[in-house]
C-alpha cells in the first residue's frame, strides 16, 4: 500500500509523543513492505528520526507561516526567497525557540491554517499539491492530528484518495486560545470534519471527547493505541536501594511537574523516605527553563535539591536507561490527556505508575499495571506515592503485570497492524 503521512515536526527540542507515535508507526510500516512517504510541516522531524523523511523537503516551514500569517507582502514572495527562509539551520533555530510561543499566542496562525486554502498559508498548499502530484497519487493520506484538517478537502479532491486524521491531544492546544479563537478554531474543525474519512483515536477517552466536541457521529471514529518497539527495553530491577521517582515528559508545568515535585516535598518530610530521589528527563524548551529555575529554587528551599536530578538527554537509549534506574513513574497531567506514551514505555520496562484516574490513564493502566489516585482529593498523590514506595514487593507484583500488558496491547508491530485494517477499511475493495 502506498501510504502518504503527513506530520507536524518538533525540531527534537522536546519529548514529544505525537512525534515518536507517528515515527514507530512509519518505521513499521515500511518494516511490512509498505510505502510510505514522510511529510514533515513547519519543523524538521524528531532529531532520531530525521533520516524517515529522505529527501522530503519541510512543508509550511514555521518561520514562512508566520510571516505570511503577519505580513501580507509575504503571501506572494518568490520561491526562492522562501526556499531561503525554509534553511536548515533558520528552521533548527526556530526549533530551539518553539516553547517560547504560546498557544494563546497562534490562535489567529492556527485557524487559518485550519482554513486550508482560503487561509494566508494558502500558497504552501499549492506547492505542496503540486510536488505530490509529482509525486503519483498514494493510496491512502494520513494527517497526524486535527490541526492539520484544513489539508483535507483540497488533498482528497486533488489526489482523490481517501483521508484519515489521528486525534491527541488537540483540546490542550486548542482550549489553551483566547475563548473566542478557541471557539472559532473548534468550529472550523468540525467543519472540516465533511472532509475525513476516518478519525483515529489514541484512546476511547479521547475519541468519544472528540466526537462529541465535534457533533461527529461516532461510527467515523477508530480507535489505534500508539505503540513502541519492545527492543531495547530490559525489565528494571526495581531494587528500591534508593527509591527512586520518575518523571518522563517534557519538563513543563503543564505536564505536572510542578504537583510532583510538591507530592517529593511532602514525602521527604517522612523518615520513612528519607532517602528517595527523583529523576526527571524529556527536554524542554522557552518558558521551561524558567520553571525549571522555580523549581530549583523550592527544592533548594526544602533542603532537598541534592535529592533531585535532571537528565538532559533522552534519546531512545537514554531512555531506555533512565526507566532501568526508576522504582515507579508518575507524571501527573492536570487533567489527564489523550494517551500518554511515557506509560506505556515504563510498562516496557516493567516499571509501575502512579497516574490520575483522568483522561486516558484507566485505559493504559488497565490489569493493573500502576496505580490510579483521584486528582481532586488532596494530598491523593503524595498518599499515593508513598502506598508504593513503602511496598517494594507490591511494586514489583506491578511492574510485572505492567510488562506483560505492554507485550498484549501496546507493541509497535500491534499498533501498525491495527493502523492498516483502517487503512482497508476506507480504501474499499481493490
Amino acid at each position: 500500500m502506498k501510504i502518504l503521512h503527513i506530520v507536524p515536526g518538533a525540531g527534537g527540542e522536546f519529548y514529544c509523543e505525537n512525534c515518536l507515535r507517528d515515527a514507530g508507526l512509519v518505521r513499521m510500516l515500511i518494516r511490512m513492505g509498505h510505502d510510505v512517504t514522510l511529510v514533515p510541516l513547519y519543523l524538521p522531524m524528531f532529531a532520531d528520526d530525521a533520516n524517515l523523511a529522505g529527501k522530503t523537503p519541510v512543508f509550511f516551514g514555521g518561520i514562512n507561516v508566520y510571516l505570511q500569517q503577519k505580513v501580507p507582502l509575504f503571501r506572494h514572495t518568490p520561491r526562492w526567497l522562501d526556499r531561503w527562509i525554509d534553511s536548515p539551520w533558520l528552521l533548527r533555530l526556530a526549533a530551539r525557540q518553539a516553547g517560547s510561543t504560546r498557544a494563546r499566542d497562534l490562535g489567529e496562525t492556527t485557524l487559518s491554517m485550519l482554513r486550508g486554502e482560503q487561509g494566508y498559508q494558502a500558497k504552501e498548499l499549492d506547492r505542496l499539491v503540486r510536488w505530490l502530484s509529482e509525486c503519483g497519487p498514494p493510496d491512502v493520506v494520513h494527517l497526524s492530528n486535527a490541526l492539520l484538517i484544513g489539508l483535507a478537502g483540497r488533498l482528497r479532491r486533488e489526489l482523490r484518495v481517501p483521508i484519515l486524521c489521528s486525534l491527541q491531544d488537540e483540546d490542550k492546544w486548542l482550549d489553551a486560545m483566547r475563548e473566542s479563537e478557541a471557539r472559532a478554531c473548534w468550529t472550523a474543525i468540525a467543519e472540516r470534519a465533511a472532509d475525513v474519512d476516518a478519525f483515529v483515536a489514541v484512546s476511547r477517552d479521547y475519541g468519544d471527547a472528540m466526537a462529541r466536541r465535534l457533533g461527529v457521529a461516532a461510527d467515523k471514529f477508530r480507535v489505534v493505541y500508539p505503540g513502541i518497539n519492545p527492543e531495547g527495553y530490559r525489565p528494571a530491577s526495581l531494587t528500591f536501594d534508593p527509591p527512586v521517582i520518575g518523571f518522563l515528559s517534557r519538563l513543563s508545568r503543564g505536564q505536572g511537574l510542578g504537583e510532583l515535585v510538591e507530592s517529593f516535598i511532602a514525602l521527604k518530610r517522612d523518615p520513612r523516605f528519607a532517602r528517595v530521589r527523583l529523576r526527571a528527563t524529556g527536554g524542554q524548551v522557552g518558558d521551561d527553563h524558567r520553571f525549571e529555575s522555580e523549581l530549583r529554587r523550592q527544592l533548594l528551599s526544602a533542603g532537598v535539591a541534592d535529592d533531585v536530578e535532571i537528565v538532559p538527554v533522552f534519546d531512545p537509549a537514554s531512555r531506555a536507561a533512565f526507566l532501568e534506574s526508576l522504582s515507579v513513574l508518575c507524571v501527573p497531567v492536570p487533567g489527564g490527556q489523550a494517551f500518554g506514551l511515557f506509560v506505556i514505555e515504563a510498562m516496557a520496562a516493567g516499571v509501575p505508575s502512579v497516574e490520575p484516574r483522568v483522561g486516558a490513564f484507566p485505559e493504559l493502566l488497565e490489569g493493573g499495571a500502576g496505580i490510579l489516585y483521584d486528582p481532586s482529593a488532596p494530598g491523593a498523590l503524595t498518599a499515593a506515592l508513598a502506598a508504593l514506595l513503602a511496598d517494594p514487593e507490591k511494586a514489583r507484583e506491578l511492574g510485572r503485570r505492567a510488562r506483560q500488558g505492554f507485550l498484549n496491547r501496546f507493541t509497535l508491530e500491534r499498533m501498525a497492524a491495527d493502523m492498516v485494517r483502517v487503512y482497508e477499511s476506507v480504501r474499499g475493495p481493490q
